[in-house]
């Protein structure tokens, strides 16, 4: 495993270069702010499809199956992101960044008025690539900019991806009671500030040297990567579960369990909400006390949680709702830490892996949950995926250790 850079010990990598002063910590903490500010406004775009897809149904007579393909049309370019994370280690990609909310923001809001199924799709999967370049590489630019504080940068990173998931549905369902379908192209225009933001938050940034290991070839990269896929697949595989399970079936379950409808859907914005949370103090807290500590008290905290919901009633259900989404949702950027901290000098590399091997076993997972609680109900699929999550504990401590556990280390020896 290559050793990190001088410029990484109290450094951001890629920051210093050619004798350049490094920004002000205040001046960095202000930039991967707004970089996380521009995240929730492109995530706010991308929401956009699944409570479009009634309207869209019903005014081109799209089949159920037409339906499911406009939401994999959106998805499928996120396997390209550990090609595209490889390129990011090679050349300075900041300009698609910088493009990405603005892309994904027109051909978002365009999609009320596209002619047919062709041009939908065409759009989708434009949208769907300016979104797998911002998460391949925007992530990696949080993490050149947190220096030290690689964890509670990533923290922020996420925030803005829960807040843009969470605001997607209400500002797209609100502006079609007001706009209605052919209004909608007007939206764009919040995606074009978000551009500009990120124009002016990066353009003044040094353009970082490529690094040796950086130059390699794809497939040798991913050669040298092997110690950190192994566990870092035995880490997200089980998590999924507990993910799936609690962001998409949760409703279902409350459903059946006598909720309300109304209970039923708000359960998913209260998980969010303390997922923000989560994720922020999440990955401040792996800085302090290491990724392992964290990642294992979220994946041993989570099961009994979910386990105490189902049997909730009412009111009671609330509070474990809120530590569900806090406690559940704070490893997200915890793990993207240890990654990048596993291969600074190809992290966007590490980092579109990642990304790209979550979307897909989710993808799996989704569908593996769904047949699961059509065999034995959906109560006892839940309580299934909490189980399997703690298969994830032991690889947890088999992922390399971050620069809290090396610190640790060396003052022990």
């Amino acid at each position: 495993m290559p050793a990190a850079p001088a410029n990484l010990r109290g450094q951001p990598e890629g920051i210093v270069t050619g004798g350049a002063s490094e920004p002000a910590a205040a001046t960095r903490t202000s930039k991967v702010v707004t970089i996380g500010a521009a995240h929730a406004a492109h995530d706010t775009f991308s929401a956009f499809l699944p409570p479009m897809l009634p309207v869209l149904i019903e005014r081109l007579s799209l089949a159920k199956a037409e339906a499911g393909l406009l939401t994999a049309f959106l998805q499928v370019p996120s396997l390209l992101q550990p090609w595209i994370g490889h390129l990011g280690d090679r050349f300075d990609l900041r300009i698609a960044v910088i493009l990405a909310p603005a892309v994904t923001a027109a051909c978002m809001s365009l999609l009320g008025v596209a002619p047919g199924f062709a041009a939908m799709a065409l759009l989708l999967v434009t949208a769907g690539s300016s979104s797998a370049v911002l998460h391949a590489v925007g992530p990696v630019l949080v993490g050149r900019l947190s220096g030290r504080r690689l964890g509670s940068g990533l923290g922020f990173w996420m925030v803005g991806g829960e807040l843009g998931r969470t605001l997607g549905p209400i500002v797209l369902v609100s502006a079609l009671a007001v706009l209605g379908l052919d209004g909608l192209p007007w939206l764009m225009a919040g995606g074009f500030v978000a551009s500009l933001l990120l124009l002016f938050t990066l353009r003044g940034l040094p353009r970082p040297s490529p690094s040796t290991d950086a130059s390699v070839g794809f497939g040798r990269a991913l050669v040298t990567m092997r110690p950190l896929l192994v566990p870092l697949a035995g880490v997200v595989v089980p998590r999924s579960f507990t993910m799936v399970a609690v962001t998409v079936f949760l409703p279902v379950l409350l459903r059946e369990q006598g909720s309300s409808l109304w209970f039923a859907g708000a359960s998913l914005s209260i998980l969010e909400a303390a997922g923000v949370a989560g994720a922020l103090l999440g990955g401040s807290a792996s800085d302090l006390f290491g990724r392992t500590r964290v990642l294992a008290i979220s994946l041993l905290a989570t099961p009994p949680l979910m386990l105490a919901l189902v049997h909730a009633s009412g009111w009671g259900r609330w509070p474990l709702l809120l530590a569900i989404g806090f406690l559940g949702l704070m490893a997200t950027p915890v793990v993207m830490a240890a990654v990048q901290e596993a291969y600074p000098e190809n992290r966007a590399l590490a980092n579109g892996v990642y990304m790209a091997l979550s979307f897909g076993v989710r993808s799996v997972v989704v569908v593996l949950v769904g047949l699961l609680a059509d065999a034995i109900g959906m109560r006892a699929a839940f309580l299934t995926c909490a189980g399997l999550s703690l298969i994830a504990v032991p690889f947890v401590f088999r992922l390399p250790p971050g620069k809290v556990e090396n610190e640790a280390s060396s003052i022990r020896s």
